[in-house]
């Protein structure tokens, strides 16, 4: 077995133009000397935006590396047989501290065709939204594209939109194809598939600082825009303490949450995956075989797949995602 521990990575910020500072006061990450930060990149392997190892011997590495050096060890085999040497998931935090863009995201058939590029099926877990906070997930009553272009068109896109009033621990799973955007006054923790392809519908005619407004995909969007009406659109689960909650199952990813409040021993033998978890509240100490790491709230932690055995240990009580592929 190598010598493979669980990996830390540095933030990397992203200043926008709804963004705000909930990163700095909810999550205690400093994005000096940026003016705000909508997002922060948690674990990458995206091109141009790769994570750097922040402990352990090989401290300063980027994930591609890692992935390059040890291969199946870290992902996972049947992940390194899928995926080879791209990491197939993203994990951000997002500060809306304005309404972000309405938008949606291609599904992998259209993003290989188009970008050659994997989809983007994504899921959120709300850590914090403010009085009548709201997002919009999918449609509110069945639509067709001439219907849809029509309320484009005009201005009343919001009269189709279906919106749901949030607050910290609702969830939301978000299929490729299914139109949304996250209101102004929400933050939140989300895992994605591993790409950058985003059609922008709507923007609100706003402007940056050099009086310009950002690109609209309209005609590439309408390929992508599953039109469909669902009953429900917010993610149903059941709250379990010391034990693992399923939140999302799906092809692209598993996230279930853990609340604790004692040690919790974790058994992965049967998962051929990486583990991440995601801390949302108070501080865990995981402990393996070679040694243990401590993950405080807002903090990432990357886990071989070749450990298959470890302790959580919170101090007092904690909150955790975690993250696989099955």
């Amino acid at each position: 077995m190598s010598n493979l521990y669980p990996f830390k990575f540095k933030t990397i910020f992203k200043d926008k133009i709804w963004g705000g500072d909930k990163i700095k006061t909810l999550l205690h990450k400093d994005f000096a000397p940026l003016p705000n930060c909508g997002e922060t990149w948690e674990i990458s392997g995206v091109k141009g935006n790769v994570s750097v190892v922040s402990n352990g011997f090989l401290m300063q590495k980027t994930l591609p590396e890692l992935i390059a050096t040890f291969k199946s060890d870290l992902l996972g085999s049947k992940v390194y047989e899928k995926f080879g040497e791209e990491f197939p998931l993203l994990i951000k935090f997002i500060d809306a501290n304005d309404d972000l863009s309405i938008q949606v995201h291609p599904d992998d058939n259209l993003a290989q065709e188009r970008h050659n590029s994997f989809g983007k099926t994504e899921m959120w877990y709300i850590l914090q939204a403010d009085e009548q906070a709201r997002l919009n997930a999918g449609f509110n009553q069945p639509v067709n594209e001439a219907m849809y272009l029509q309320h484009l068109q005009n201005n009343t896109l919001d009269q189709i939109l279906n919106f749901e009033n949030v607050s910290a621990g609702d969830v939301f799973f978000l299929p490729a194809g299914r139109v949304h955007y996250i209101g102004k006054g929400v933050c939140l923790a989300e895992i994605q598939q591993t790409s950058d392809i985003t059609y922008r519908i709507y923007d609100f005619d706003r402007k940056d600082d050099q009086g310009n407004t950002r690109e609209l995909h309209t005609e590439q969007a309408l390929a992508a825009i599953d039109y469909h009406f669902y009953d429900n659109y917010k993610t149903q689960y059941e709250q379990k303490q010391n034990e693992s909650a399923t939140l999302v199952k799906c092809q692209y990813f598993t996230t279930n949450l853990l609340n604790l409040d004692k040690n919790l021993l974790r058994d992965y033998i049967n998962i051929d995956s990486f583990v991440i978890f995601i801390a949302l509240e108070g501080a865990t100490v995981l402990e393996y075989e070679q040694g243990n790491v401590t993950m405080e709230k807002g903090e990432c932690i990357l886990v071989p797949a070749c450990l298959k055995h470890f302790n959580l240990k919170p101090h007092a009580t904690a909150k955790l995602l975690e993250v696989y592929i099955e």
